[in-house]
């Protein structure tokens, strides 16, 4: 045993790896640095977060040492897990993210759930696409002919490139990225499915947003003008340009602002079937609405 033990801590190994990680941890106050160290050393590895507890004696090659003690001076200086190490889980997905896309989050899961329980096929229009998300999870579990996705930011668009030729394999459906800013790149096209995660956070409460959020994640993609409104109000009266009849408009929003963002669909008048669906901690989440009938 004592032999067995001397060797699964030789240096290069994967339990040597993290006992240095770990102790770099342990010196910025990350709590748990012990299990955030093997965390980090499966995720740079890309695999699940119990690898590295079975796989203590494995050598790690140096690129992928590196990989992990860059991830451990990000995760210290206090970037979210996510952006340390390069990876975020969405759905059936292991996507790229960086610091140029919001991180993907379990409420954006529900968000394309909701999608597909309703529609699965035609053209789906994902608005704001960020890292590519919503765009690849409903191209590789839908039946959709195709999925555009938008966005402003030429950097999200290359985060999302990367990702759909990384997904290429488990894809369905054509994907295509297009830069500008909300519908403006889609003239003349007409949808099955509008959905969106818009930036819906007021500029006053950053303040009250955790530092690895407010700190790190793009701030294009978090805040939006006239208290969070501006850009959930352009979309819910621009989408019914471009959905067919009997089209699927649908948003996630912040539980502030969900039943406003239902009275501004109702009020536009060209949708029908407008609710307002909770995610999985119970708060208001997530705008569904139907173009009406030409």
């Amino acid at each position: 045993m004592a032999e067995s033990a001397g060797t699964s801590m030789r240096e290069g190994t994967v339990a040597a790896l993290v006992r240095e990680l770990a102790a770099m941890l342990v010196s910025a106050s990350i709590d748990d640095a012990g299990r955030e160290a093997r965390d980090i050393v499966a995720a740079v590895h890309e695999e699940p977060r119990f690898w590295a507890t079975l796989h203590e004696n494995d050598l790690v090659v140096a690129a992928r040492a590196e990989d992990a003690r860059r991830a451990a001076r990000m995760r210290s200086a206090g970037a979210p897990f996510a952006y340390a190490v390069g990876v975020a889980a969405f759905r059936h997905l292991t996507l790229r993210v960086d610091e140029r896309v919001l991180i993907p989050r379990q409420e954006t899961e529900q968000l394309v759930e909701e999608v597909l329980a309703r529609e699965t096929t035609g053209l789906a229009l994902d608005v704001g696409t960020g890292s590519g998300a919503i765009a690849l999870a409903l191209a590789s579990e839908g039946n959709f002919d195709r999925v555009i996705g938008t966005d402003v930011s030429r950097g999200a668009l290359a985060v999302a490139e990367g990702n759909a030729a990384r997904a290429a394999g488990v894809l369905r459906a054509t994907v295509e990225f297009r830069q500008g800013a909300l519908f403006a790149p889609l003239s003349g096209i007409k949808a099955r499915v509008v959905v969106s995660n818009p930036p819906y956070i007021a500029h006053d409460e950053a303040a009250a947003l955790p530092g690895s959020v407010r700190d790190w994640e793009p701030p294009v993609a978090l805040f939006g003008a006239a208290n969070g409104t501006a850009i959930i109000s352009s979309i819910i009266h621009e989408a019914p340009d471009v959905l067919q009849s009997g089209g699927l408009l649908a948003l996630e929003l912040d539980s502030r602002r969900a039943s406003l963002a239902a009275e501004l669909a109702l009020a536009d008048g060209r949708y029908r079937d407008v609710s307002v669906r909770l995610d999985l901690a119970g708060r208001e989440r997530f705008l569904i609405a139907r173009r009406k009938d030409e």
